[in-house]
C-alpha cells in the first residue's frame, strides 16, 4: 500500500494528479525534484530526489526528521527531545522521529533558473497516516474551513516590500575560519540610492535585479502586477493580485524562496527582514489586502448595494457592507494578540513608529495609510476591501492569514461594531478613557499577548500556542542575551530571512 492511501489520498481525483504530474516532468525532461516543505518560520526547506526516485515518492512521500518542526530562528531545537517530557504536549514529536513529507502533485513548477530542476510542494504527515497539525499550511486549511462553513472564502491580495542589495564581498559568509551559528550574511552595496519614491532614474538603475525579479515570479506563474522602487535605499516592492487564501500564502511561500534564490545566482542578496542592518534604511511591510467572497453568490461580501441611510465617510457601513464591519472590527478586536502572527520577528518591532506609513495604534481609516487597517473603495464598488498594515514581509503567510480569518469569524459571529474610521492616526493621547489602543511595540509584549489569550487558546488550540511561544522564547531569550544587537540582527536575521 502506498503511503499516500494510507493517507486518504487514493481517489480517481489524486490519480489524475499524479498522472499529469508524470506527463510534465517528462515533458520538460527534468532529472531532479526539490520536495519543498514550509516551515514554522515561513521558511522552504527540501530534499532534492533524482528523478526514478522522485517519480516513486510522489505516492511514498519522503522521510524528515521531526526536528525540523520543533527549531527556532537560528535552527536551534528549541525542545529537549531527547527527554522523557521534552515534546510534552507534542504528540507524535519525541526522540528525533522521523514524519513524513506527502506532496502535492498540482503544486509542480519548473524552477526558471534551473530549468532542470522541478519544485513540488510538500505537508508533514505522522508515519501511521494522520496529519501533523502542526504543519502551519494546515493550520490555514483549519481556519478556511472554519470560514467556509459560514459560507464564505476569504481573497487576498498581496503587497510585499523588501530589499535587494548588490553582494560586493561574500567571503565573510563563506570563511570557514568566522563560520558560525547562525552565520554572517555578505557584504553588500545598494541597487539605489533612495529617499525619491518611484524615481524613474532609481528604476531603471535596478533594472537587471528587478527583470530577474519579474523573470523569476512569472516563470513561476505567480500573477505579478507590478514592480517598483520603494523610498528607502535598496528598497523595492512586490503587487501581486488577489487570489483565494491559500493560493495567496503559497504563492508568498514561494516568491520569497525563489526570488532569493535567482537573485545570488546572479550576485545579488534579497532579504525579507524588516529593517535591514544598516543606519539608512526604511522599514519594510506586508500589507495583506483581504475581502470575503459569498459562496453563494460568487460576489464581495464586502460590497454595499447602497450606502447606509445616515452613514457619512468616516462609518464603516459608508463603502462596507454589514458583513464588511463585522469582519473590520473582529480584526480591530484581536489585533493585539495577533501581532505576534503578523509580526512574528524581533527585528519587525521597530517598524511600529508614527508618521512612517507604518501603524502606531490599533484603528482603521478610510484610505489611510497611517492606520493598521485601511477601508479601500467607494460606496457600491466590488472592490471593496480591508488592507491589514500590521505586518512584515517575513511573516509565515499561512499563520497571518489564519489570523485574520478567526479574528474576523470571530467579528462576524458576535456582530461587532466599528468604531469611526481615525483622521488622525499619529495623533496625541486626549487621556486615559480616549487613549488609542496601541499596537504591542515590543517582541516581548507581542509574545505575552499571544501566550495569555484566550481567544488564541480557542482558535490556534492550547498545544500550538504553547509550542509556537516556546519557539519564539528562545529568539526572545538569545536576543536579550547577545552582547550585540545588530549582530544579532545581521545573523538571525538579514543572512537567512
Amino acid at each position: 500500500m502506498h503511503f499516500s492511501t494510507l493517507c486518504g489520498l487514493d481517489d480517481k481525483e489524486h490519480d489524475n494528479a499524479i498522472q499529469a504530474c508524470l506527463k510534465k516532468i517528462d515533458e520538460w525532461e527534468i532529472d531532479q525534484i526539490r520536495f519543498s516543505w514550509c516551515d514554522i518560520h515561513g521558511t522552504t526547506r527540501t530534499k532534492t530526489l533524482m528523478l526514478d526516485f522522485a517519480k516513486q515518492a510522489l505516492r511514498s512521500g519522503v522521510g524528515m526528521v521531526s526536528t525540523l518542526m520543533l527549531k527556532d530562528s537560528s535552527d536551534r531545537t528549541a525542545f529537549k527531545v531527547f527527554e522523557p517530557n521534552g515534546t510534552a504536549g507534542m504528540q507524535g514529536f519525541g526522540q528525533g522521529n522521523n514524519v513524513t513529507l506527502l506532496p502535492d502533485p498540482r503544486s509542480l513548477k519548473r524552477l526558471p533558473w534551473s530549468p532542470k530542476t522541478a519544485w513540488i510542494q510538500c505537508q508533514a504527515w505522522f508515519q501511521d497516516g494522520t496529519p501533523v497539525p502542526m504543519d502551519s499550511r494546515r493550520i490555514l486549511e483549519r481556519a478556511l474551513d472554519a470560514l467556509n462553513e459560514k459560507g464564505y472564502a476569504l481573497k487576498c491580495g498581496l503587497e510585499v516590500e523588501f530589499h535587494i542589495y548588490k553582494i560586493k564581498d561574500q567571503s565573510l559568509q563563506l570563511d570557514p575560519h568566522t563560520a558560525s551559528w547562525p552565520g554572517d550574511g555578505p557584504q553588500v552595496q545598494l541597487i539605489h540610492p533612495g529617499y525619491s519614491l518611484l524615481s524613474e532614474a532609481w528604476s531603471d538603475m535596478c533594472h537587471e535585479p528587478m527583470g530577474i525579479v519579474q523573470h523569476t515570479a512569472q516563470g513561476l506563474g505567480l500573477p505579478l502586477i507590478s514592480l517598483e522602487t520603494e523610498f528607502g535605499p535598496s528598497q523595492v516592492e512586490a503587487v501581486f493580485s488577489p487570489t483565494l487564501a491559500l493560493e495567496a500564502a503559497d504563492n508568498m511561500v514561494l516568491f520569497r524562496s525563489a526570488v532569493k534564490q535567482a537573485l545570488a545566482r546572479a550576485g545579488y542578496h534579497a532579504t525579507f527582514m524588516c529593517r535591514p542592518p544598516f543606519d539608512c534604511i526604511m522599514s519594510s511591510g506586508w500589507h495583506l489586502h483581504q475581502s470575503l467572497l459569498d459562496l453563494n453568490t460568487h460576489t464581495n461580501a464586502f460590497q454595499r448595494n447602497s450606502i447606509k441611510p445616515g452613514a457619512g465617510p468616516l462609518d464603516a457601513q459608508y463603502s462596507l457592507s454589514e458583513v464588511g464591519e463585522h469582519y473590520l472590527a473582529g480584526l480591530l478586536h484581536h489585533a493585539r494578540e495577533s501581532t505576534l502572527l503578523c509580526t512574528p520577528t524581533i527585528n519587525g518591532y521597530g517598524r511600529f513608529q508614527p508618521n512612517a506609513l507604518a501603524p502606531e495604534s490599533i484603528l482603521w481609516g478610510r484610505d489611510n495609510r497611517g492606520a493598521m487597517l485601511r477601508v479601500i473603495g467607494e460606496p457600491v464598488d466590488a472592490s471593496s476591501r480591508i488592507e491589514n498594515r500590521l505586518g512584515e514581509p517575513a511573516a509565515n503567510p499561512y499563520l497571518y492569514m489564519a489570523s485574520q480569518i478567526y479574528a474576523g469569524l470571530d467579528g462576524l459571529h458576535q456582530q461587532r461594531l466599528a468604531p469611526l474610521a481615525t483622521q488622525s492616526p499619529y495623533g496625541q493621547p486626549t487621556g486615559l478613557s480616549g487613549d488609542p489602543q496601541r499596537i504591542p511595540n515590543t517582541f516581548a509584549l507581542a509574545l505575552d499577548a499571544f501566550e495569555r489569550s484566550d481567544f488564541m487558546q480557542r482558535c490556534f488550540g492550547p498545544s500550538f500556542v504553547n509550542y509556537y511561544a516556546t519557539l519564539k522564547r528562545s529568539e526572545l531569550q538569545r536576543f536579550e542575551g547577545a552582547k550585540d544587537p545588530q549582530k544579532f540582527n545581521i545573523q538571525e536575521y538579514f543572512s537567512r530571512i
